[in-house]
């Protein structure tokens, strides 16, 4: 309050006053200045709108990835369990899970097919993908040479029969229940080696070793892949990644050396670690060569995260049919 009474600011006859000039030049800065911030916000977000488009924002990337590592894992962490269920539940429950598995990658393998312009005969090659693995259960690998001998005899009368049909149609519906069903089918053998804990353990150590391989190859080459190991096949693959899955794959089957299971030794058992190893990734490379050749990234959709069945189990294909044969060479099976 002024002596007189009044407010300051306000005069004797209760007219305002006028502000100091300095108070709105003050004002007039911050209306400025608040227009300039506002301005190279605006200007920020415009220069931002084409990466915000495709997803190459720095949150979005790392969102994206965290989602995607979020939903790989989760699959394979179902694919997993529903495995170690049937290992530990027996041979019988192991050969169910196997050809249910091989059943469902020849069937993604025909889609594959179908989509490049092939017109494979289904029936014909999906029972053959039921009867390798239920064959090898009831009577061993020497059954192999009957039930393909079945597959061609019954697919040559329906190519007489079929003027539509080609000798690419047949040669496909024989070698998709061979490459996914016969390959497949060695677990089996592996699993009847032992029915009780230790069969398991050791089938479990062979599985494991591939799953070691892509889980370690892919958190390798996601973060230090730097040189390409097939970037016409498949680019996300690098040499780091390669290494780092071979380690893994080593690390596993040391620790069934180490188990000494069904008297695996150290020597064996490193021999088995490089050369699944790399099996593994020329089955996974493999795979990704048939899918570019007709523009598909993936064989299905039955695993989020993964794909197809196929795309997970196509390293498994090559490597246990390869940890079979060592397995036999050395003296195990």
């Amino acid at each position: 309050m002024s002596e007189t009474g009044h407010p300051s600011g306000a005069g004797a006859g209760g007219e305002e006053r006028p502000l100091p000039a300095d108070v709105d030049g003050r004002e007039a800065r911050a209306h400025i200045s608040l227009d300039s911030a506002i301005e190279r916000i605006e200007s920020h977000r415009h220069s931002k709108e084409g990466l915000r488009a495709v997803g190459g924002l720095k949150g979005q990337v790392v969102r994206g990835w965290t989602e995607k590592l979020l939903t790989r894992t989760t699959s394979g962490a179902i694919y997993t369990i529903v495995i170690l269920l049937c290992l530990f539940g027996g041979v019988v429950p192991t050969t169910a899970c196997i050809t249910a598995m091989a059943w469902l990658c020849c069937s993604e393998f025909f889609r594959i097919s179908r989509m490049g312009g092939r017109m494979p005969n289904e029936i014909l090659g999906l029972t053959g993908a039921i009867a390798y693995p239920v064959s090898m259960y009831l009577w061993g690998f020497g059954t192999i040479h009957v039930v393909t001998f079945a597959l061609v005899l019954s697919l040559a009368v329906w190519y007489v029969l079929t003027p539509r049909a080609n000798l690419a149609d047949v040669a496909i519906t024989v070698f998709g229940p061979v490459y996914t069903s016969l390959m497949f089918s060695c677990i089996v053998l592996i699993r009847k080696v032992d029915a009780g804990c230790d069969g398991a353990l050791l089938t479990l150590g062979v599985m494991g070793s591939m799953w070691a391989n892509d889980a370690i190859a892919y958190f390798v080459g996601s973060r230090f892949g730097a040189h390409k190991l097939a970037p016409k096949i498949s680019p996300h693959k690098s040499w780091e990644g390669f290494y780092g899955g071979l380690a893994g794959s080593v690390l596993v089957w040391m620790i069934v050396g180490i188990l000494g299971l069904e008297g695996i030794g150290m020597g064996l058992a490193l021999v088995c670690g490089v050369v699944v190893g790399i099996s593994a990734v020329i089955g996974d490379l493999f795979e990704s060569r048939i899918k570019r050749g007709v523009g598909v990234k993936d064989s299905g959709n039955l695993m989020p995260g993964h794909g197809g069945l196929l795309d997970r189990s196509d390293s498994m294909l090559f490597g246990c049919t390869v940890a079979y044969f060592l397995l036999h060479i050395g003296g195990i099976l």
